[in-house]
């Protein structure tokens, strides 16, 4: 599991055996959360309120980057 970004207090990352849709984990000490890539919204779980909207914004704007490494970690 690639840790995508790290921001100190949540990270963001990639499981190399999820399936679709394309997704990233959100994960802090006390939340867990999968977050979809294409519209970045919370399908699963929870982002504790004091980090939802900076890792919302941070998939949103980094969707190109995510879709390609979710490519690669498929192949």
């Amino acid at each position: 599991m690639p840790v995508l970004k790290d921001f100190g207090g949540f990270e963001i990352s990639m499981y190399f055996h999820d399936e679709n849709p394309p997704h990233v984990h959100v994960e802090c000490a006390n939340c867990t959360a999968k977050v979809s890539i294409r519209g970045a919204a919370v399908f699963q779980g929870q982002i504790d309120k004091k980090f939802r909207k900076r890792a919302l914004e941070w998939i949103a704007e980094n969707r190109t980057f995510l879709e390609t490494k979710w490519e690669e970690f498929k192949k």
